[in-house]
């Protein structure tokens, strides 16, 4: 049962890594170069792309996160509390930022929110 769940969690850290991985590629490299496009057309492939993709991403984190969760007793945890609000900040960023993609600081709130939601998962697994 422990590879289980060793798998599960494997599943939750990949899931992380792509999300908040995928943000830092985007933030550092994709992004400053694809600005000098006049029209933009490659950068908003990627971002597209990327958006489909880390739906994926999240599914599997809220369906991980939640049998974690509940397998290590966690429901109870304030340091869990304030994770699951930032995620839904987060979340709510996202849908903004879809529907204003031009407003520059919901691309900084939603990185720093998703660092800040690693943060709090790393001291919640020990």
């Amino acid at each position: 049962m422990d590879d289980f769940w060793t798998a599960v969690r494997f599943l939750h850290l990949l899931a992380m890594a792509f999300f908040v991985g995928g943000q830092l590629v985007l933030v550092v490299a994709v992004v400053p170069v694809e600005r000098s496009d006049p029209d933009r057309a490659r950068l908003r492939a990627v971002a597209r792309r990327f958006g489909a993709c880390t739906l994926v991403a999240i599914a599997v984190l809220v369906a991980t996160g939640s049998a974690l969760a509940g397998h290590f007793g966690r429901w109870g945890s304030g340091t869990l509390h304030v994770k699951l609000v930032l995620v839904a900040a987060v979340a709510g960023l996202i849908l903004w930022h879809l529907r204003r993609p031009e407003l520059r600081a919901l691309d900084g709130g939603i990185f720093v929110g998703s660092l800040a939601i690693v943060w709090l998962g790393v001291s919640l697994a020990h």
